[in-house]
């Protein structure tokens, strides 16, 4: 009998740190957690939508002219290939020589394009993803969230703000 008390001790300080273990455990599970998809802000908010017109723009007359030399070069190959073999072997390669150095000079252009178009790109949905960051923030902080976790494996849909986060974006009031 001597030892019970310290058994009742012991088995009280065991108890105590489980359920201060629990208590904590329950806290951390009560946070407030939110999911963001960057692919549909980048695909369906206004800013977004935005972007790509003005990059539409600005290289549209880049992307012309590139057809048209497109389209040149599709006749100078069907002329070779109609007429290559009745013309004179010094006209043919002439006509050869024109058609690759303006081919070459078709490929440089379109690296080019592709190059700076992507640069561009970047740098608008940047900028989109910018502006949704700070609207993340702000409804996180006017919502009391713990966490907002942006393009994961999975996640439960009632916790995905996606919504949210556009309609602010967008500049539309908060859905009800």
């Amino acid at each position: 009998m001597p030892h019970r008390p310290m058994q009742r001790l012991v088995l009280l300080a065991a108890a105590a740190t489980l359920c201060t273990g629990l208590h904590a455990q329950t806290a951390r599970a009560e946070g407030k957690i939110g999911y963001v998809s960057t692919e549909r802000i980048l695909r369906d908010s206004a800013p977004a939508a935005r972007a790509q017109k003005k990059l539409e723009a600005e290289f549209a007359r880049r992307e012309q002219e590139l057809t048209k030399v497109g389209e040149q070069l599709k006749r100078m190959q069907d002329d070779l290939e109609k007429n290559g073999l009745t013309m004179p072997e010094a006209q043919r390669r002439n006509k050869e020589r024109d058609f690759n150095e303006l081919n070459r000079d078709f490929q440089r252009k379109r690296r080019e394009l592709q190059e700076d178009a992507n640069q561009r790109k970047n740098e608008e949905l940047a900028s989109v993803v910018e502006a949704a960051n700070r609207v993340i923030r702000q409804i996180a902080e006017a919502e009391k969230f713990d966490v907002i976790l942006q393009d994961v494996v999975y996640f439960s849909p009632r916790i995905d703000i996606t919504d949210k986060v556009i309609r602010a974006l967008d500049g539309k009031p908060p859905a009800r």
